[in-house]
């Protein structure tokens, strides 16, 4: 059996049957897909890039990704209709559970300064937005030497973010703590007067 699979059967479903009595253990969440996207805006007129990035997301995911087209031309950010703007991987079954034992046990401590993931990063529907600024932290990536920004969306079948926290929690995901989280100071407007 999968890691990723003795970690969810062992921990997630105890802890969330304990917190809300589920009727029907068909009821309790479960991970249904991860999205990983990734925009290539600054590759649009060179090929070779756009190469290097579709083989670091196939690295990444073992997937190969699909091609985001525009649909239609924006003249002030020089785009055509139909050149590729983004590239998407959406992972099910068992590159899945690779997927994300991966980012849990290996890069998201690799990450500098990780502290946790903030608690708004897990929507009202249960679902769980990452944003990586620099995809290093993949050992893939790392062989390649290539770096670029990935934004990774693990998709649930949670009913609220309190029960889609607690399961994202289970499956090893950290969270940073409400006390821990420094806000920032608001910023003091200066008003210059006219002379």
């Amino acid at each position: 059996m999968h890691p990723f699979l003795t970690t969810y059967n062992q921990k997630a479903i105890p802890a969330l049957t304990k917190a809300k009595q589920y009727p029907s253990t068909f009821l309790i969440p479960k991970v249904e897909k991860v999205v990983v996207n990734v925009g290539v805006g600054d590759c649009l007129g060179n090929d070779k890039a756009l190469q290097e990035v579709i083989l670091l997301m196939s690295q990444i995911t073992g997937q190969k990704p699909v091609e985001n087209k525009a649909r239609q031309a924006i003249s002030g950010f020089k785009i055509r209709q139909g050149m590729i703007v983004g590239l998407k991987t959406t992972l099910r079954g068992e590159k899945m559970r690779d997927f994300l034992s991966k980012l849990t046990l290996v890069a998201l401590p690799r990450t500098r300064d990780f502290r946790g993931l903030p608690p708004s990063s897990v929507t009202a529907d249960g679902n769980l937005n990452i944003g990586i600024k620099d995809s290093m932290i993949f050992p893939e990536a790392s062989q390649l030497g290539s770096s670029h920004g990935l934004q990774v969306t693990v998709v649930s079948t949670a009913a609220s973010r309190e029960e889609a926290r607690l399961l994202y929690e289970c499956l090893g995901f950290v969270f940073q703590n409400e006390a821990d989280i420094q806000r920032k100071p608001a910023k003091k407007r200066t008003y210059y007067s006219k002379k």
